[in-house]
């Protein structure tokens, strides 16, 4: 074993380990402490005064809801898409492209606004039409109860959800399900004894990784739970840290810790399930034929319905926002609105010193800490995959520790190990706290790029007498390109959009887009939350853009 490949092992066990662990044990420590200020005078009382809490009942009951409601609605809508593009012939599959990966480039925090605009019970524009058309006394809809938050959360991770699905059941064999109808078995009794019981391991890996995203989610509560008075774990440990006169970062780490444990030991039993598909294979060398359903009659009606959906998930929420930002107040789109349509609310966001501070910050935690984290992915990367030890099995295990962390969660322990040391309330504890939630979302296409690449290109440009470093630079690099650009292109679109890490580790001359518009929503100020909403998403994807230009000028020289 080349002990360079040694040194470089450990040492990235250092890095990664210092991102990942490093907060997760001092959540733990904290969670026994007096307070930031008696940090190692150790006691049990935030225990027992996060868990005796009369309130802390009715939140559980509201998470438990939340998040089975959001994952069910979320896993049943990917089913019934992914049924509808791999085995029937409705038209114009592409959407189903679209639908898996569009809403992904607009933020949840965004998503939940427009909801509130369209639904909220006061002014909402669907609820104002709806009671001027049919002369209602009050709002028909209320968005910020339990149910709102259910429904917009389940759209937000029925992408994720159909990823997931979609291919599996592409790979069904239909045979399997012609066989049970042969020997009389009815399309309800097939349906549920021979297809959801193949499929069971891709659909409990939607609903389970639905639980985690929603059980991590910040955004839907906030926007839309607040209002309504409707607490979940993460609303009710960011009321602990950042409302009141004297926050409890004990008391919020003793919650944290319950919430970090469920996240961690949904994600093992995710792995496992995924770990163990080939169990359930349906498709061998001989006897596989792909069979497209005709639907009929109900063909153009399903495909309408599916229109509709893209029309919910991807035009609706990026509309409203741009017609908010144009509008005064909120009124009806009509001639009037049309008329008093102006660029007020742009030019109150631009002159605002924090709101362009927010701008500035996040465009430089996105380009630097995305470059700095494709260039830690790399070098994680190519232990992972080059380096068969069982320090690199250790690298990988640390690299993906944090896609099971819950940002608010993990945001409180990044609080208890940054304020013992000088990164505490500066721009370089965001930074640091973003690569290390987000290095998963870098190493996935990075190793992905090393498996494609043969390891007799590099053992041949070490015969011919360069270094490990020149090798890296000359060979292994120009090939990564096309991995380094998805890598790079997720990691910047999901720092200008974090919220969750951010509302805990920002302080004043630290704020980012995302906090910033949530103090907007929360002052009620939506035509410049929509206006700095849109030049969030304007910014995000300029840098997919750019990055895919810069990438495809590399592949081509």
């Amino acid at each position: 074993m080349d002990p360079r490949r040694t040194r470089l092992t450990w040492l990235l066990i250092a890095i990664v380990g210092a991102l990942t662990v490093a907060p997760v044990l001092m959540l733990l420590l904290g969670s026994f402490s007096e307070g930031l200020t008696a940090f190692g005078q150790f006691t049990v009382d935030k225990y027992v005064q996060a868990y005796s809490d009369p309130a802390f009942l009715d939140v559980m009951f509201n998470t438990t809801v939340f998040v089975l409601g959001s994952s069910t609605l979320s896993t049943v809508l990917a089913i019934f898409l992914a049924y509808l593009n791999t085995r029937t012939d409705i038209p114009f599959k592409f959407l189903f492209g679209v639908l898996s990966i569009i809403p992904m480039m607009i933020p949840h925090l965004l998503f939940s606004v427009s909801w509130a605009l369209l639904l909220n019970p006061s002014n909402g524009l669907i609820n104002v039409g709806l009671m001027q058309l049919f002369g209602l006394d009050g709002a028909p809809f209320d968005i910020y109860t339990l149910w709102g938050m259910i429904l917009v959360e389940g759209l937000l991770d029925l992408p994720i959800a159909y990823l997931i699905i979609a291919p599996a059941m592409a790979s069904f064999d239909v045979a399997l399900e012609e066989s049970s109808r042969v020997f009389g078995a009815s399309p309800w009794r097939t349906l549920l004894r021979v297809t959801l019981p193949v499929l069971r391991p891709a659909i409990l890996a939607a609903f389970i990784l639905g639980i985690v995203r929603s059980l991590a989610s910040f955004a839907v509560p906030q926007v839309l739970g607040m209002p309504g008075r409707v607490q979940v774990l993460a609303t009710h440990l960011y009321e602990m840290i950042a409302t009141g006169f004297a926050t409890d970062y004990g008391k919020a780490a003793a919650v944290g810790m319950s919430v970090l444990v469920t996240s961690v030991t949904l994600i093992v039993v995710y792995r496992a399930l995924t770990a163990e598909s080939e169990k359930f294979v349906t498709i061998s060398s001989r006897g596989f034929r792909p069979t497209v359903i005709e639907l009929g009659r109900a063909r153009l009606p399903l495909f309408a319905l599916v229109g509709v959906l893209s029309f919910v998930l991807i035009v609706l929420p990026v509309a409203v926002l741009a017609y908010t930002s144009l509008v005064p107040y909120s009124m009806l789109p009509s001639a009037r609105a049309f008329e008093a349509m102006s660029l007020k609310h742009w030019r109150d966001v631009f002159a605002d010193p924090i709101s362009l501070l927010a701008l500035k910050n996040s465009l430089f935690l996105a380009v630097v800490g995305a470059t700095l984290g494709v260039l830690l992915s790399v070098f994680v990367a190519y232990v992972i995959v080059k380096v068969k030890t069982r320090g690199a099995g250790i690298l990988e295990s640390l690299s993906y520790l944090s896609f099971s962390f819950p940002g608010i969660v993990i945001g409180v322990g990044f609080m208890w190990f940054f304020v013992q040391t000088p990164l505490y309330a500066t721009i370089w504890a965001l930074l640091l706290g973003y690569i290390a939630t987000y290095l998963p979302y870098g190493i996935r296409p990075m190793s992905s790029a090393f498996i494609q690449i043969h390891a007799h290109l590099e053992e041949s440009s070490l015969v011919c007498g360069a270094s490990p470093m020149t090798t890296m630079r000359r060979i292994i690099v120009p090939l990564l390109i096309p991995g380094i650009v998805s890598g790079w292109i997720l990691m910047a679109s999901m720092f200008i959009r974090e919220l969750t890490l951010s509302v805990v580790l920002s302080r004043p001359g630290t704020e980012v887009l995302a906090v910033q518009i949530l103090r907007f929503a929360e002052d009620g100020l939506w035509g410049r939350l929509s206006a700095l909403g849109i030049v969030m998403i304007a910014i995000s994807t300029a840098l997919v853009v750019a990055a895919t230009v810069v990438g495809n000028r590399f592949k081509t020289a």
